[in-house]
């Protein structure tokens, strides 16, 4: 009896580890795919023109327009490692750092830190799917692999609430990591974030603290399942 015990306490170990080493391993793979679109993409933009949305397109009555023109690789709740889950999705240009615009995808305020290099944020006082609630667009990736900044001049390190209307442009895409010489992908990385209640943004790179963008771009942007993409509006 002890030895039956004791096999069938590790038949049961060796259950539990396959079910929390596939818990964690199937997000990054449900992300392979799109990953290697993305490199594709990267690699021969011109050959795949049907896979781009466009700056200023809104897909049927979404109350945010896309902010910028390109491939979108990854959406919210992607997976690129164990543990990680992306807190919004990215539009891949498809051309060289500062060439590819990005503009405010609803009137807000803007606000760029003193310390930040490649990351604007928008105030948006009324959450157009609630209206009651305060929410912020997060926008980085906005400078070149040594962190020489391609926000617009309008939007000077430290400037607070500076009043936007939709389509004002912001920037180009860029593909600085946060290190220098350790590039991206030229893009545009863009997140719902939610107020503390206080009249402040959270941190953005927890994805709790995020808001699931699809109702706001009209598209269906959550890594739920296996998806087929390019993602594109069915207007």
């Amino acid at each position: 009896m002890h030895r039956r015990g004791k096999l069938m306490f590790l038949t049961l170990a060796a259950a539990v580890l396959v079910t929390a080493g596939g818990v964690l391993v199937y997000p990054v793979l449900r992300t392979l795919p799109r990953s290697s679109r993305v490199v594709e993409w990267i690699r021969h933009p011109e050959e795949h023109p049907t896979w781009a949305i466009r700056a200023g397109e809104r897909c049927g009555d979404a109350p945010f327009q896309f902010p910028t023109s390109g491939y979108i690789g990854f959406v919210w709740g992607d997976s690129f490692r164990p543990f990680h889950r992306h807190s919004g999705i990215d539009i891949f240009g498809g051309s060289a750092p500062g060439l590819t615009p990005v503009m405010a995808v609803s009137d807000g305020y803007v606000t760029r830190l003193a310390e930040w290099k490649a990351s604007l944020i928008l105030r948006i006082p009324s959450d157009p799917l609630q209206p009651e609630r305060q929410i912020w667009v997060y926008y980085t990736h906005l400078a070149d692999p040594q962190g020489q900044s391609l926000i617009d001049e309008a939007f000077p390190p430290g400037i607070e609430e500076k009043f936007v209307q939709v389509g004002t442009l912001l920037g180009w895409q860029g593909n600085y990591s946060g290190r220098a010489d350790a590039p991206v992908g030229v893009h545009l990385h863009i997140s719902v974030v939610k107020d503390d209640g206080r009249g402040k943004f959270l941190d953005e790179r927890r994805i709790e603290n995020t808001l699931d963008p699809s109702p706001y771009f009209g598209l269906d942007l959550k890594a739920t399942q296996w998806k087929q993409d390019p993602f594109m509006c069915q207007n």
